[in-house]
């Protein structure tokens, strides 16, 4: 009981957010890598590179920005697609909207920023898992934050270290890793993994579509699968319970 107490104080909260979103850097970090050589190997320059980091922070986006600009994609293509690939905020945004309207607009634009895949992935859980608290939004902060620290650090060091680290760490396998460990825990149900095995088949058939898109097909064909899978077994389990006699 204590410990549940100690989590509704913002220092407390913000601390387990810290504490949560560490293990992930293990993969993050390998992936800021990869994206600061990446920026210099597009021809942008390492002040560019570190400022993409820092005011965009997308991950996949910056991956998927350096790749167009390194092609000579023109900038309307690269600013489309990058916002393509970025919609997925928007789910996640959708998501964590009832934990974080009731506060100011200034918190909202921040937590906003600091929004990203492995952040929400710790917060959300404890918003939903966790005991309900006025102070809950310093967990994603504090996860947050972590994230952004390790990701300019790594961005900064890829960026000096250049061309010197070589192919054999396979670094860019890290990418998929750090997704990976995102999804995996968060599978706890058939509509879950549903939802996955959907998303995943339709990111491998949908590459051919520009700018990206394939993304935000696969994202909403998984987000379909899994409410019908859901939906389904609710229909099911009712259909049973009044079958025997039961009431809805």
């Amino acid at each position: 009981m204590p410990e549940i107490h100690a989590h509704r104080q913002p220092a407390a909260e913000f601390w387990l957010g810290v504490r949560h979103e560490l293990p992930l850097q293990l993969g993050v970090i390998p992936f800021g890598l990869v994206f600061g050589i990446l920026g210099l190997a597009s021809g942008l320059t390492g002040l560019q590179t570190i400022l993409l980091s820092s005011i965009l922070f997308g991950g996949a986006s910056q991956v998927v920005f350096a790749q167009l600009w390194a092609a000579g994609v023109p900038p309307l293509v690269v600013g489309g697609s990058v916002g393509v690939v970025n919609l997925r905020h928007v789910l996640y945004s959708a998501s964590m909207a009832q934990y974080l309207r009731h506060l100011p607009l200034r918190w909202r634009i921040l937590l906003g920023y600091l929004l990203t895949d492995e952040a929400y992935a710790v917060s959300i859980k404890r918003f939903r898992d966790g005991p309900d608290s006025p102070h809950q939004h310093c967990h994603l902060l504090g996860s947050g934050v972590t994230l952004w620290v390790a990701w300019q650090a790594s961005t900064v060091i890829g960026v000096i270290a250049g061309t010197t680290i070589p192919d054999s760490w396979s670094l860019s396998f890290a990418i998929p890793l750090t997704f990976i460990a995102v999804v995996a825990p968060s599978i706890r149900r058939r509509a879950d993994l549903v939802a996955c095995v959907v998303a995943a088949a339709l990111s491998l058939i949908c590459q051919p579509l520009p700018w990206k898109s394939w993304i935000i097909v696969a994202a909403c064909g998984g987000i379909a699968a899994g409410w019908l899978t859901h939906y389904h077994a609710q229909t099911r389990g009712k259909f049973t319970v009044d079958k025997n006699g039961g009431t809805s």
